[in-house]
């Protein structure tokens, strides 16, 4: 059951959240390219920088899907 509501969040999160050039990624896709990416976080001085592996998504197209999550409707009550 726990998978079944899994697999429909990401078809919704699929929808609704990505943008055109990757929205026919299949969801193993995006699990690899968001989830399982690697990477290792640096600190220098005062900042933390991440840093990503080659096969991640660039930061346009990851800023493009916060954009189009942060412009859904917020349920009301």
């Amino acid at each position: 059951m726990l998978s079944l509501i899994a697999y429909n969040l990401g078809n919704l999160w699929r929808r609704l959240g990505l943008p055109k050039k990757i929205e026919n990624w299949s969801l193993t896709s995006l699990q690899q390219r968001l989830v399982k990416t690697g990477g290792r976080l640096v600190k220098h001085a005062r900042y933390y920088w991440l840093m990503l592996a080659e096969s991640h998504l660039t930061r346009r197209l990851f800023g493009s899907m916060v954009r189009r999550i942060e412009a859904l409707p917020a349920p009301t009550g």
